[in-house]
């Protein structure tokens, strides 16, 4: 995690001066202004989220120096190959980005469409033999 959280945290030190360098330039161009330092801390909070993530867990073998490949090998986490929910989610995100060119109408349909097949993803796991 050393690397990921170096990378985002330093995005604040490059955000911040360039909102700042832009806003003089741009004469307060209310978006970039405003955007451009945002941006900055949203790489903060995810900066901050992976630091505090860091100390909760083990050190990866990708944060020490001397690591080997093999010693990443193992379940890397829990994933369902046969679930059918993704495929609704990318469905519900054409039909809603279709929206924006043909009707916002459309985007309403899509974004509950993605509502529901978000929600039946999450809970895949909860039914069946898997209920808890």
């Amino acid at each position: 995690m050393k690397l990921e959280v170096k990378l985002f945290l330093y995005g604040i030190l490059f955000f911040f001066p360039v909102g700042l360098i832009y806003g003089v330039w741009s004469h307060g161009e209310p978006v970039g202004t405003v955007g451009i330092p945002l941006v900055g801390g949203l790489v903060g909070m995810i900066g901050a989220y992976l630091a505090l993530l860091s100390r909760r867990i083990d050190p990866r073998p990708e944060d020490d120096e001397q690591g080997e490949i093999a010693e990443g090998q193992g379940d890397q986490g829990v994933y369902s190959p046969w679930s059918w929910w993704p495929l609704v989610i990318g469905a519900a995100a054409a039909i809603a980005f279709l929206g924006l060119a043909v009707g916002f109408w459309l985007t309403g349909i899509g974004v509950a469409l993605a509502i529901i097949g978000l929600v039946g993803w999450v809970f895949e796991f909860s039914r069946g033999i898997h209920a808890h």
